[in-house]
């Protein structure tokens, strides 16, 4: 999978230490080859939750069926 600077990204796995679950949206900030990125997670008032490192089984593309929601983020309450 190609993935692109600035693209948005959807996280395969829960990570509870972060507060971010399998499904939150990220940004690709950087990459780093072969198959590391530098992903931001931000609120929807466009606050920094995360900016984590992740590998290419982390993440997947966003699908054309996919659902976008809200939640509370504990980490920044």
């Amino acid at each position: 999978m190609t993935y692109q600077l600035l693209g948005t990204i959807v996280l395969n796995r829960d990570l509870p230490e972060r507060d971010l679950r399998k499904g939150d949206l990220g940004a690709i900030v950087e990459i780093y080859e072969p198959d590391a990125f530098e992903v931001e997670f931000v609120t929807a008032s466009g606050r920094t939750a995360a900016l984590l490192t992740l590998n290419a089984r982390d993440i997947r593309p966003v699908a054309d069926d996919d659902l976008v929601s809200v939640r509370p983020c504990r980490r920044l309450a």
